[in-house]
C-alpha cells in the first residue's frame, strides 16, 4: 500500500540527486499530497504530529507530510522542488528566528509566502520548555528514568551558571535520539491552553 512514507523516500532521493522528480510527483498525485511541512529535524516532526494526535487529526490521511530536511539550510533545495514552482504542492515551515533568513528565501525560490513559515525565538525545544516550566519538565526526565543522567549532565562545569530552560534544552541534545523521543514527551504534557504559539499556528494553518 504506498503511503507517506513512500514519498518522503523519493523526495529524499530527489533532493539528494540519485533520481528524478518523477517517482515524487507520482505519489504526490496518487496519495494525494496537499501540504507538505519542512521542518530542520526529526524532533520537529515528532513534536507536529504529537500535538496533531492530541487534537485527533491524521495528517497523513488529510494529505499532509511533515518532513525532515536534515538542516535548515536545506530548504532551498526542498522547497524549490516541491513548492508551488516544482511539484505545486503547499508549502509550511516551522524554523528557529537565526533560521528564519533562509526560510524566507527558500520559500521565495519555490514561489510560497512567508505567511506560511511559523518562526520559533531560539528554537521548539525552547519552546516546549517555556510552555511547560522547569519543574515540570524535570519531572518528565524523571518519569522518562533519566533523572541520573540529568544529575551528572548538570554537575559538568560547563552548566554552571546557565538557566535551567538553557541546561534543559542543552540535555535534550547530548544524546543521539533524545531530542527526537522528547519531541513527543513534551507535547504530550502540554495544557491545552499552553501550546506554543509557533505549533499551535502551524497546526491551524494545515
Amino acid at each position: 500500500m504506498t503511503d507517506m512514507g513512500a514519498f518522503r523516500d523519493a523526495v529524499a532521493a530527489w533532493v539528494g540527486g540519485g533520481g528524478d522528480e518523477g517517482p515524487a510527483a507520482e505519489l504526490a498525485g496518487l496519495l494525494p499530497v496537499r501540504v507538505v511541512v519542512l521542518v530542520e529535524g526529526l524532533s520537529d516532526v515528532a513534536a507536529v504530529n504529537a500535538l496533531a494526535e492530541r487534537r485527533g487529526r491524521d495528517l497523513e490521511g488529510e494529505g499532509v507530510c511533515v518532513l525532515s530536511m536534515g538542516g535548515a539550510m536545506n530548504v532551498g533545495r526542498y522547497a524549490g522542488l516541491l513548492g508551488p514552482s516544482g511539484l505545486g504542492v503547499r508549502l509550511v515551515g516551522l524554523c528557529d528566528e537565526r533560521e528564519r533568513p533562509y526560510y524566507v528565501r527558500g520559500f521565495q525560490r519555490g514561489g510560497a509566502g512567508e505567511q506560511g513559515i511559523f518562526v520559533c525565538v531560539a528554537d521548539l525545544e525552547d519552546e516546549l520548555i517555556r510552555a511547560l516550566g522547569v519543574a515540570r519538565v524535570g519531572e518528565l526526565v524523571e518519569e522518562e528514568g533519566e533523572l541520573r543522567a540529568l544529575e551528572i549532565f548538570l554537575r559538568q562545569p560547563a552548566q554552571q551558571g546557565r538557566a535551567p530552560e538553557q541546561q534543559f534544552r542543552r540535555f535534550l541534545g547530548t544524546k543521539k535520539g533524545r531530542k527526537i523521543r522528547y519531541g513527543r514527551v513534551l507535547v504530550e504534557a502540554l495544557d491545552g491552553e499552553r501550546v506554543p504559539a509557533p505549533l499551535e499556528g502551524l497546526l491551524a494553518s494545515l
